[in-house]
């Protein structure tokens, strides 16, 4: 796990490297539970464990969205910064797909590519990295994810 300062030509040489496969995370209920109090989506495919046995996928699932939240926690063992920079703020997504859902206590981890580096005027630089959350056991992963990250440089 690291995080790695970088000139800006140095960033721009690792576009299409891999940055890092986070640890498991395990994706357990009462997370899925707090999740749906946040954010007041109590779906019962979510929180309800008893009716989820019937239902699609034999058991609960935890939100996509959820999964998306935990992104930027992800990002943070595995992360490339431009040489200079003093804050960074999310700037959105190119594209996210929610592939596979991830079961109550099915385990997750993120593979983290650089995936394009551009400087903008005013000493920003504009970082996108591709994320990839797999679940343990399973070949589709979760979720795949194109996050922009927005750096200001002095």
């Amino acid at each position: 796990m690291a995080v790695e300062v970088l000139p800006l030509d140095k960033m721009k040489e690792s576009v299409g490297q891999e940055l890092g496969v986070t640890d498991w995370f395990q994706m357990d209920q009462k997370r899925i539970n707090t999740f749906a109090e946040c954010t007041l989506d109590d779906q019962w495919i979510h929180v309800d464990e008893e009716a989820a046995k019937n239902g699609p996928f034999g058991q609960t699932i935890a939100h996509g969205y959820l999964t998306v939240s935990l992104l930027s926690y992800f990002a943070a063992d595995y992360a490339v910064l431009p040489e200079g920079a003093v804050a960074a703020i999310n700037y959105g997504m190119n594209k996210l797909r929610l592939i596979n859902p991830v079961n109550s206590d099915a385990k997750i981890r993120d593979q983290i590519v650089l995936t394009d580096v551009v400087e903008k005027s005013g000493g920003r630089v504009l970082v996108t990295t591709t994320h990839t959350v797999e679940i343990e056991g399973k070949e589709k992963p979760a979720c795949v994810a194109e996050v922009l990250t927005m750096f200001f440089t002095q």
